[in-house]
């Protein structure tokens, strides 16, 4: 499993493109948006509050990408020459999420790295507690990858997954703060409560543009997004195991 683990990561690092996605391009806005924001919000800065942001995008495309092609590599015939060698099922699985949470330690890292040298200022729990809650909660989004690949099936079905993060990043707010419906609206989808998790050590709640969340919100939200994202992964596999 470890080797088949290193090979696979070796594969994932040297698609280029992906790469860009899960760590260039949240690191480069990460620069351009939070670069010299030192206005406060929170026990920090707008820079400490736009690192965890772009943090959970990078952190969130590399587990979506990485589960959506397992499902994918199962679906397409993989699976069967899987089944000609030792590696069993659950060792697959298990190789495809620890390689999905290594893709994910990666961006945030970097992010996080960069944002200590370039302004961002927050409390040590801040960072302690927002880095474990990026990286951790974007195991939520390994499940979201799988649940759609299963779903919709094909060797596109792991780029529509990927596809509907940049959606659901600018509804959660990731991307800019939001106001009014749109808030409203924004506060019911996947990214919101995840990105509001981590970025609770800092901000307590307050939103940038006014308004508050309390704390069972974000919790309630991942909790209930992940017994969905459940519910459609269950039913993707005995959908496939019914055409088999």
């Amino acid at each position: 499993m470890v080797a088949y683990a290193r090979l696979d990561l070796r594969r994932q690092l040297r698609d280029r493109m992906a790469m860009f996605f899960i760590v260039g391009l949240p690191t480069f806005m990460y620069l351009v948006f939070g670069l010299g924001s030192d206005d406060a919000v929170g026990s920090g800065n707008v820079a400490m509050y736009i690192m965890i942001s772009m943090a959970c995008y990078g952190a969130v495309t590399a587990t979506t990408g990485i589960a959506g092609s397992a499902a994918t590599e199962q679906m397409m015939g993989w699976g069967r020459q899987l089944g000609l060698t030792p590696m069993r099922p659950l060792a697959f699985v298990a190789a495809k999420a620890a390689l999905a949470m290594v893709a994910a330690a990666m961006p945030v890292t970097l992010i996080f790295a960069i944002g200590a040298v370039t302004g961002a200022r927050g409390a040590w729990s801040d960072w302690v507690l927002g880095a474990a809650i990026v990286w951790l909660g974007s195991a939520l989004f390994a499940l979201y990858g799988l649940a759609v690949s299963l779903v919709f099936r094909g060797a596109n079905a792991a780029g529509i997954a990927s596809g509907f993060i940049v959606i659901m990043a600018f509804l959660g707010g990731l991307f800019t703060p939001m106001s009014g419906v749109m808030l409203d609206i924004g506060r019911f989808t996947p990214l919101y409560g995840y990105a509001a998790l981590a970025r609770y050590p800092l901000t307590d709640g307050w939103l940038p543009i006014g308004g508050h969340d309390p704390l069972w919100l974000p919790i309630a939200n991942v909790a209930a997004w992940t017994v969905i994202f459940s519910l459609l992964a269950m039913w993707g596999v005995r959908r496939s195991r019914a055409r088999t």
